[in-house]
């Protein structure tokens, strides 16, 4: 009898219809989430309301170019790379969003190889990604110091729209931010899976259960997020 109860106990609660078992699912966690762990669930509510914020700081950039009556810089001829005296327009932009699809390939592939408990291959491949992502954050340096000194500013430009400059500054900023971030959790966890924290279990920060890289596939999704909003970037501010 007592066995008996406690089965019954452990079961699942019988599934309610409609909207208020589908509302009575997700807020209890019974279903919708089980398979998921708590590390991947807060990733994807986090890249959720970093979207949020992302969409707000492109919208209001269309809004105030949209609205300015000044007339906004063209971008072919704002962002020039000189080499050798010739002077290629958005090629720095173009490179920068090379340098990122392909920090995208190897964090695929560094996620595919932890899924095969690959250590060595992960690691590696982990590195790579955070040396692309360096190599963005330096040219995005680049970038940022070149138009300084032609006299860029948070409050105006020498080429039109005043606006120009707050709205550079800060969406380019925000989003370099995060690769920076994301270079430097990189490099912490391709530390830990060189060292095999993952195989032993070994106890400490972003640390999975043994003999898991989740923390891999983790890391992997936020940084396609910051790669996808690279591209919404590009489109909208570089090439508009």
């Amino acid at each position: 009898m007592t066995e008996s109860a406690l089965t019954d106990t452990l079961e699942a609660p019988p599934r309610q219809g409609g909207w208020q078992g589908f509302f009575a699912d997700w807020a209890s966690d019974q279903r919708a989430f089980k398979s998921a762990t708590w590390g991947k669930a807060m990733i994807w509510i986090f890249l959720l309301s970093d979207t949020f914020i992302f969409s707000c700081f492109l919208l209001s950039y269309m809004t105030v170019r949209m609205s300015t009556t000044v007339p906004w810089p063209d971008p072919g001829k704002v962002f020039i790379l000189t080499i050798g005296g010739t002077k290629y327009p958005l090629l720095l932009i173009a490179i920068m969003t090379m340098i990122l699809i392909s920090s995208s390939g190897t964090m695929a592939m560094a996620v595919n190889c932890g899924y095969r408990r690959d250590r060595g291959k992960t690691a590696a491949l982990m590195l790579l990604t955070a040396a692309f992502g360096a190599s963005f954050v330096g040219t995005q340096a680049f970038e940022w110091t070149t138009l300084i000194l032609e006299g860029v500013r948070p409050w105006g430009n020498p080429w039109g729209a005043p606006q120009f400059g707050a709205c550079f500054f800060l969406i380019t900023g925000f989003h370099g931010t995060h690769v920076t971030i994301g270079v430097i959790f990189l490099l912490i966890i391709a530390r830990k899976v060189w060292r095999g924290d993952f195989e032993s279990g070994k106890l400490g920060f972003f640390t999975s259960r043994k003999g898991r890289y989740e923390i891999v596939e983790t890391m992997g999704l936020y940084w396609h997020f910051v790669d996808l909003v690279w591209v919404f970037i590009f489109a909208l501010f570089y090439l508009w």
